[in-house]
């Protein structure tokens, strides 16, 4: 289960696109609480502590008790919009949500056993085909990932959802297929692969025939200058 983060936050006096540039340039990130039917709260929150809580690569799925002023707000993140050239985040948006709400969240696959793989091991690759999959679950249960056991699975198999068993509590936000998540494949061979064996065969085959086609020119050569040498003065 994904665990609890809590940060800190401040109120926003002003809004704006100026306001906001100068909050970034301080060392803080805005952002902004909504949800329950109540007034979105803007708020701000430290950069640092914040880029903490990104890099421990499940934020996303967590819950995150923000702190403001020493009143705590339970919220899940729903979105993080980030600078397009050096990646610091610009904008945080916060849903609030109640202690056993039922929420939508994107959870990571993670993949198991691959030296169980009688596929895999005999040169199969996985084909992942959804490396999340969106849940419905509990907020005060949700999944860190979902883990995927490759143990017996051979070249050519299919890994549906209905294969999968859920955490308890949790369902597929898509319930209207059984869609993949992975599969088998067997090993291929590229086409940058075949053409520059292509292009090696070639090279080799005519590296052998230089030599003989040399040989056949010299021969030419001194022929010519033997029957010039013959000729009367």
């Amino acid at each position: 289960m994904s665990e609890q983060l809590t940060l800190s936050a401040e109120t926003r006096e002003r809004a704006g696109k100026g306001a906001s540039r100068a909050m970034r340039r301080t060392g803080r990130v805005p952002a902004v609480i909504y949800g329950e039917k109540k007034e979105p709260l803007t708020i701000h929150v430290e950069e640092k502590a914040l880029m903490k809580m990104l890099n421990t690569g499940h934020f996303m799925n967590s819950v995150v008790m923000i702190d403001v002023g020493g009143k705590a707000t339970r919220t899940l993140p729903k979105d993080v919009q980030f600078h397009p050239v050096n990646d610091r985040p610009l904008h945080v948006d916060f849903l609030r949500i109640g202690e056993h709400s039922q929420v939508k969240v994107n959870v990571p696959v993670r993949f198991i056993n691959e030296e169980e793989s009688p596929g895999i091991k005999k040169g199969g690759v996985i084909n992942v085909v959804r490396h999340e999959l969106e849940l419905v679950c509990d907020a005060a249960s949700i999944p860190d990932d979902i883990v995927i056991d490759l143990t017996g699975r051979e070249i050519g198999d299919t890994i549906h959802i209905s294969s999968i068993a859920l955490p308890k509590g949790s369902v597929s936000a898509i319930d209207d297929r059984d869609f993949t998540i992975a599969t088998i494949a067997p090993p291929t061979v590229t086409r940058a692969t075949e053409e520059a064996e292509e292009a090696a065969d070639a090279a080799a085959a005519a590296a052998d025939e230089a030599p003989a086609e040399e040989a056949g020119e010299a021969g030419a050569e001194g022929g010519e200058a033997s029957g010039d040498d013959a000729k009367p003065e």
